[in-house]
């Protein structure tokens, strides 16, 4: 069965349109500052939803494209400056980051209050994907949620610094240790088979079989790729997983607009915290 992220999406940003509505009336509004240095395609995908979503709800989002080959020595002057705005709620330096730059030196510059995006080893707020992925969850056993997430057996294929990375702190965080494949698993097919959800955050065509997923499993598609037909794909072949009537997320749908909204709702929270 299908994961309507979009309208899990939709649910999350009603109620953050709701609370920016309720301070606009008093003439203030959540900014959001995003530097971009890359022209990868996912990224210019992903900021466009930022654009498209930021203005759905209220919010002003300022983008900055930047030089690739700006220097970390300019760079650290533009956060700085952006951490002491008070009209600036949240900073993300998109990734992927040109090679030159060190993407964790860099987000650690950004003041803890104001990374929304959660890459500041002592940011107040989560990673928006591990946000999203628990989300998407919920929305399948919203019972007892987290004790019935501690019953299952997770698995994440990949470990990158912006995805895999981040969602097993975020399990980690309720306890919960599951186990990661990646390209130096031995025994991939043995770990999946005993799996009752596999998160897949590599980025890659045909990350795994769908013969190596039990009946029954949650298939949630983090990574993503593009192909000769110009179109994001996901990890895993949809068709043959929809076959085997599974829950999974589609790619695009599922996991994307979620990560949006919790960016978003990450913002919102960091503006009403300035308040205080």
């Amino acid at each position: 069965m299908k994961i309507n992220g979009k309208e899990i999406a939709a649910n999350i940003l009603s109620n953050l349109k709701s609370r920016v509505e309720k301070h606009k009336v008093l003439g203030i509004t959540p900014q959001l500052y995003i530097i971009l240095l890359s022209d990868s395609p996912s990224s210019a995908s992903y900021v466009k939803q930022k654009l498209l979503k930021g203005e759905e709800i209220g919010v002003k989002i300022t983008l900055d494209k930047e030089d690739p080959n700006i220097s970390t020595e300019k760079l650290i002057e533009k956060i700085n400056k952006l951490n002491n705005d008070n009209k600036v709620n949240g900073i993300i330096v998109q990734r992927p980051m040109p090679a030159h730059l060190d993407e964790t030196v860099i987000a650690n510059l950004v003041t803890p209050q104001k990374d929304v995006d959660g890459f500041n080893e002592n940011s107040i707020f989560e990673v928006p994907v591990a946000m999203a992925i628990l989300k998407l969850l919920k929305n399948i056993h919203s019972d007892n949620f987290e004790d019935w997430l501690r019953l299952q057996k997770i698995t994440v294929l990949g470990k990158g610094i912006t995805a895999g990375k981040p969602i097993i702190n975020s399990l980690n965080k309720l306890g919960i240790q599951p186990l990661t494949i990646d390209s130096k698993t031995l025994n991939k097919e043995e770990i999946l088979k005993n799996s009752d959800i596999v998160i897949s955050a590599v980025g890659k065509k045909n990350v795994f079989d769908v013969n190596d997923i039990k009946n029954g499993a949650i298939i949630i598609g983090v990574g993503q790729h593009k192909e000769s037909d110009d179109k994001f794909h996901g990890d895993f072949l949809e068709e043959e997983i929809a076959e085997k009537n599974l829950y999974y997320s589609p790619t695009p749908g599922g996991v994307g607009p979620v990560n949006v909204a919790c960016l978003l709702e990450n913002l919102v929270e960091a503006f009403e915290n300035s308040l205080k």
